[in-house]
């Protein structure tokens, strides 16, 4: 096949666009690592400042220790590393609403943000959890076109 040339047709996803089998489908989580024993003040950050839901996790998975957050589509797992080091520049990208409050909450739960400009039709800006991973929140700021 060459760029022009379409993927053959055989579903079609949640939104209607046509999927073709053997491609990438959905990205199902994004997993961060920490280091052992921090899952108390992951679950005061994820849960208590970002508002996501913590998730259960298989209990051959809950043995190694982490924990795992999802809120609306975004799925994040947090994995226990023994010779941690924090992600400061990968980080996962995170859609908000209502972007200023969001900043606002975060800067009451005592986490830096940091507004970056550079990215067209979006506002965002960049925050880091308590053991150091970067993350990044943004909003678009041209309307997204309704259904």
């Amino acid at each position: 096949m060459t760029d022009h040339e379409p993927l053959p047709e055989t579903r079609t996803g949640p939104e209607g666009a046509a999927r073709a089998s053997g491609t990438v489908d959905s990205l199902d989580h994004v997993q961060l690592a920490a280091p052992p024993g921090s899952e108390d003040a992951l679950r005061a950050f994820y849960s208590g400042v970002l508002g996501m839901e913590q998730i259960p996790k298989p209990p051959v998975l809950a043995a190694r220790g982490g924990c795992w957050f999802a809120a609306g589509t975004a799925v994040l797992h947090l994995g226990v590393e023994k010779d941690f080091r924090p992600a400061e520049k990968a980080h996962p990208g995170i859609r908000v609403r209502g972007i200023d409050e969001f900043a606002e909450r975060l800067r009451a739960g005592g986490a830096d943000v940091v507004w970056d400009d550079d990215f067209p039709g979006h506002r965002r800006f960049y925050s880091f959890d308590p053991v150091g991973n970067r993350l990044e929140f943004l909003e678009p700021s041209i309307p997204e076109p309704s259904d």
